[in-house]
């Protein structure tokens, strides 16, 4: 099974060195693209009777590059539900029932995936009605402002949320023109003209739904023939589109910038420090560096995670994070904080910890736990045909392949101390840094 096949894999790795050519994805797979550039990437795996289908389209929030028109990739997360001439919502719902299958869909920043988890010999059924509503997508005036009505509700619950509205604030700050400065939800004057956007709706649609920027990605107990044979069925006659857009690129920030949120109810403080950072690569080291970076200085094992959560207990949580995008987007630490006269000091010591990995070099056998864990970490995940395809999907959007997931781990292997401070003095810098606080009101204030 699966499992005893990974376990295979991680037990041979241990007997390599750290800097070889590793396999870190351990399943054999076929990419295949058809002559309307639409990609199919077919990975056999041993979950008998399963099969888990992702389509990845590499439209999300980065492609909203008019202004005014935020929030349309991941309207359409919502719009791809309402069915077609040929699958009514009711009898393509009706349809998945009968067969057990489970589907949903999400969007992020670089993309929006729609995905399908089912038994084997409904893999000929699904694709077809998979490939009818990306290809015959049809919707009234009046459902559309039915869903974009829901899309406005989802944003007002997200905007409930502290953490929703920091990040949402701190990109906002961090960026001028990039399409980054929007979360996936988009700008609320922009989401609350939507329902006036129909004849937008269905360009963007036009522009975006197109076998050049959709992958499909089939897992499980397949054969790649059948599977291509199925695919060219039902995918082959769709017609490639011209679209490119124009995503404007974020000029260099030229000093430090703050911002803060006043919440109106009891909150648990929060800060996030942010600095502008690479785009993924797989290619170059300083991406990996900083990811790593992440986890070396503020990570659960990390010196500042013992000191403030468990000695000092003066926050609940602090975390880094790299951002894993096509374009430059952030690298960040939030931390919550128990008490508002608590931020300065733990705000003083994120800063310092930085300082100290600019200034220092980390030992060579944290670096190499570390890249350990990431290695085997994203390799222990791989124990079901979804959890295959859900992986492979994240990368699908960066480069099209699951072939820059070896090349990405070839790289983590191959960091070396004077790599991570080289990041953090490059990238970690003032002149590079946004800083966000939320806090609620003061005790006794009576707001």
């Amino acid at each position: 099974m699966i499992w005893k096949f990974l376990l295979l894999v991680l037990a041979a790795g241990a007997f390599v060195a750290a800097n070889a050519q590793i396999k870190t994805f351990p399943f054999a797979y076929t990419q295949q693209d058809l002559p309307n550039g639409l990609r199919l990437v077919t990975i056999p795996t041993d979950s008998p009777n399963l099969v888990s289908i992702y389509i990845v389209v590499q439209t999300g929030s980065r492609n909203e590059v008019e202004p005014g028109k935020s929030g349309f990739a991941h309207l359409f997360e919502h719009m791809m539900f309402r069915g077609t001439a040929k699958y009514a919502p009711e009898k393509y719902n009706q349809i998945l029932q009968r067969a057990g299958a489970a589907s949903n869909a999400y969007t992020s920043d670089d993309l929006t995936a729609f995905y399908t988890t089912f038994s084997k010999e409904d893999l000929a059924q699904i694709l077809d009605m998979e490939a009818d509503r990306f290809q015959t997508l049809k919707y009234t005036p009046e459902i559309f402002k039915t869903e974009t009505g829901a899309v406005l509700g989802e944003y007002n619950k997200n905007s409930s949320d502290p953490e929703e509205k920091l990040d949402e604030v701190l990109h906002d700050t961090a960026f001028d023109r990039h399409t980054y400065k929007h979360t996936t939800m988009g700008f609320l004057k922009d989401v609350q003209d939507m329902p006036n956007q129909y004849d937008y709706s269905l360009k963007f649609f036009d522009r975006y739904y197109r076998p050049e920027y959709t992958t499909i990605v089939v897992a499980g107990d397949v054969d790649a023939k059948q599977v291509r044979a199925l695919v060219d069925k039902s995918w082959g006659n769709w017609k490639r589109g011209s679209y490119h857009p124009d995503i404007p690129a974020e000029p260099a920030q030229q000093g430090p910038r703050e911002n803060k949120i006043d919440w109106p109810s009891p909150t648990l403080p929060l800060i996030d420090i942010a600095f502008h950072a690479p785009a993924y690569s797989d290619t170059e080291k300083d991406w990996a560096a900083l990811d790593a970076l992440a986890t070396l200085a503020f990570g659960r094992n990390s010196d500042l995670y013992e000191k403030l959560v468990v000695r000092e207990q003066k926050v609940d949580r602090v975390v880094g994070n790299m951002s894993q995008n096509v374009d430059p987007n952030l690298f960040e630490i939030e931390a919550r904080v128990k008490k508002p006269e608590d931020v300065s000091y733990v705000r003083t010591q994120i800063l310092d910890t930085i300082k100290r990995f600019q200034d220092e070099l980390v030992s060579a056998q944290k670096l190499s736990a570390v890249q350990s864990r990431e290695r085997y970490g994203f390799t222990m995940q791989l124990d079901n045909s979804q959890s295959v395809a859900a992986a492979v999907a994240r990368y699908i959007a960066l480069r099209r392949t699951p072939d820059t997931i070896d090349k990405l781990y070839a790289i983590y292997s191959r960091l070396t101390p004077e790599d991570i401070r080289a990041a953090a003095r490059k990238y970690l810098t003032e002149n590079n840094r946004t800083i966000v606080t939320l806090t609620g009101p003061a005790a006794g204030s009576g707001k």
